[in-house]
């Protein structure tokens, strides 16, 4: 079960104020004694802080972020529903849920209260941050720490979110704003725009993974539903839209696909490609060839701009849910790094004796 700790109020970029904000988050391991021996992980867009779940091929003993030398933390992003402040929660000033009310936050005010967190927890220094997709621009975001990071691990991202990206994310808003019960934004807790959220979700899936996964998965395949919805393809879709409406809410969808929006680590420090260039971390940077959502081009573009970062590339057909799919692979990977990186830094001696 996640644990929740609240902030009195947090100035947000924009300059409006949150009050009583609730972040959730779940850790496992243990902090050591220079508090330094920390990994941040980063959730994708409807996932919980529950890392060692969705990712129980990467998070957890012997693993490649290893939780017998780690103290693992993954916290809620504001505007999800598994706990953090969201669309779902009481606005203290009116005592009636926040709907579409709650003032839009930024990757970079997600990254800012994930500090304030860390300095809560007693965190001195993070060995690294790491996440895919929403979670890989939290990473990202880190790199303007300083030292206060030591190293990255950004996935299936970019630097700032493509005119291409923004385009599918509306498009999926839009499918909420056109459900009859989404009642010209007015939020109503008993009658949210289920069918517009799944549709929505349907949009998603077909991003997330790629032509061949889908003709090599389903060709023409008969559906198992009958004769409404004829093709396998489609039940997939209707299956992954139905499951999400049963644990997502429709308000949250659209507050995440906003804040991710607003991602561009170069928004008011610079020229872009100049900014890329100031990431001073030692970085791995990790592509999946057959992602149609952030192509790989994206990834190259960030380890030939980053000094000290390199690159690696996933080969597998499943698209942008490769990081999530192919974890045994991932793995390998990232704990390669860590362990000629991150480790020699972290448990140089007398420093990986664990409180």
């Amino acid at each position: 079960m996640a644990s929740t700790a609240t902030i009195g109020s947090f100035t947000l970029e924009s300059g409006q104020v949150l009050r009583s904000v609730r972040v959730a988050y779940r850790t496992w391991g243990a902090l050591n004694v220079a508090a330094d021996n920390v990994i941040v992980v980063g959730h994708s867009l409807t996932s919980t802080p529950d890392a060692a779940d969705w990712w129980a091929g990467i998070v957890g003993s012997g693993k490649a972020l290893d939780t017998d030398r780690y103290f693992v933390v993954c916290a809620n992003v504001v505007g999800s529903p598994y706990g953090s402040s969201s669309p779902l929660l009481e606005d203290p000033a009116t005592g009636d849920p926040y709907g579409p009310s709650l003032p839009q936050a930024s990757v970079r005010d997600t990254v800012r209260m994930q500090r304030w967190l860390l300095d809560r927890l007693g965190v001195r220094r993070i060995a690294f941050t790491i996440g895919g997709s929403m979670g890989g621009m939290q990473a990202l975001e880190w790199a303007f720490y300083g030292d206060y990071v030591r190293g990255l691990v950004p996935i299936g991202v970019g630097g700032r979110h493509s005119a291409w990206c923004i385009a599918f994310s509306e498009a999926q808003r839009q499918a909420i704003f056109a459900d009859a019960r989404w009642n010209e934004g007015r939020y109503k807790a008993d009658c949210p725009p289920s069918e517009g959220l799944a549709v929505a979700r349907m949009i998603a899936m077909i991003s997330y993974r790629s032509f061949t996964s889908f003709v090599e998965r389903f060709g023409r395949s008969a559906s198992p539903v009958g004769p409404a919805v004829p093709f396998a393809a489609q039940s997939y879709l209707h299956h992954h839209g139905t499951k999400l409406v049963d644990r997502f809410d429709a308000n949250c969808y659209v507050y995440l696909t906003r804040l991710m929006d607003t991602h561009d680590v170069s928004r008011g420090r610079g020229a872009y490609e100049e900014v890329l260039r100031t990431i001073t971390q030692p970085a791995l940077v990790v592509g999946i060839r057959s992602d149609a959502l952030y192509p790989l081009q994206e990834q190259q573009e960030l380890a030939r701009l980053m000094p000290r970062a390199r690159l690696a590339v996933m080969e597998h057909d499943h698209g942008h849910d490769t990081f999530l799919i192919e974890q045994e692979a991932l793995g390998l990977l990232v704990r390669a790094w860590r362990e000629e990186v991150i480790d020699p830094q972290v448990f140089a001696a007398g420093k990986a004796i664990l409180v």
